[in-house]
This record gives C-alpha cells, sequence and structure tokens, in this order.
C-alpha cells in the first residue's frame, strides 16, 4: 500500500514558478514509477510527466517541454514536478500516481493516487 500526498499548489502570476512534491509513504518506493498528471476545468485527465525506477524521464505535454522537470528523491520517498514560465492554461488539479513496474503514460495504469493540489495561473 502506497498513500501519496501532494503540496506546493497555489495561485501564481503568469511567468512565474511552483515546484509540487509528492510524499509517498511506504518503504518500497524506489520500486514505483511515478507520474504526474493534471485536469482542467471541463478537460479530461492529461499525463503531464513521469519517472521510472531509473531515474528515466517522460513528458507527455508539448507544450510542457523545457518548462517542466519531473525528479525523485528516493531517500525522501519524494517525488517533484518543477514547473517555470507557467501559463494561464497550465491551470489545472495536479495529482501524482504510483505504480509498480514500468512507467506509463495512462492514467488506467496507476495504482496509487494522492489527492491532488490545485495550481491556478492568472494571466
Amino acid at each position: 500500500q502506497v498513500q501519496l500526498v501532494e503540496s506546493g499548489g497555489g495561485l501564481v502570476q503568469a511567468g512565474g514558478s511552483l515546484r509540487l512534491s509528492c510524499a509517498a509513504s511506504g518503504r518500497s518506493f524506489h520500486l514505483y514509477a511515478m507520474g504526474w498528471f493534471r485536469q482542467g476545468p471541463g478537460k479530461e485527465r492529461e499525463f503531464v510527466a513521469g519517472i521510472d525506477v531509473y531515474g528515466g524521464t517522460t513528458y507527455g505535454l508539448e507544450s510542457a517541454e523545457g518548462r517542466f522537470t519531473i525528479s525523485r528523491d528516493n531517500a525522501k520517498n519524494a517525488v517533484y514536478l518543477q514547473m517555470n514560465s507557467l501559463r494561464p492554461e497550465d491551470t489545472a488539479v495536479y495529482s501524482c500516481a504510483a505504480k509498480r513496474a514500468r512507467l506509463s503514460i495512462k492514467s488506467s495504469e496507476y495504482d496509487y493516487w494522492g489527492q491532488g493540489t490545485q495550481v491556478t495561473v492568472s494571466s
């Protein structure tokens, strides 16, 4: 069982930055691939970024490429999403998720989810 708790969301002006954190419980965090997803108002959930057990990363949003960076610290049981040059269209609830073995961009393949943290970017 893995419990995930996100933090770091908030209100920021366009062009600003936020760093989201996801704290995981459990002793096997290093065995889990971790993903960040987001769901904007009236939109479907979409894959933002993921990091596998070896630290390899995948980004799901063309618009986020070069602006967002995912990282993990297995010693702290945490995964992070650094978001720079934020845009109003980045406004969404951001959630982290965990799955054993291979990284996936499909939300349906993740076993554990956090409650989400709201990110609002004003123009």
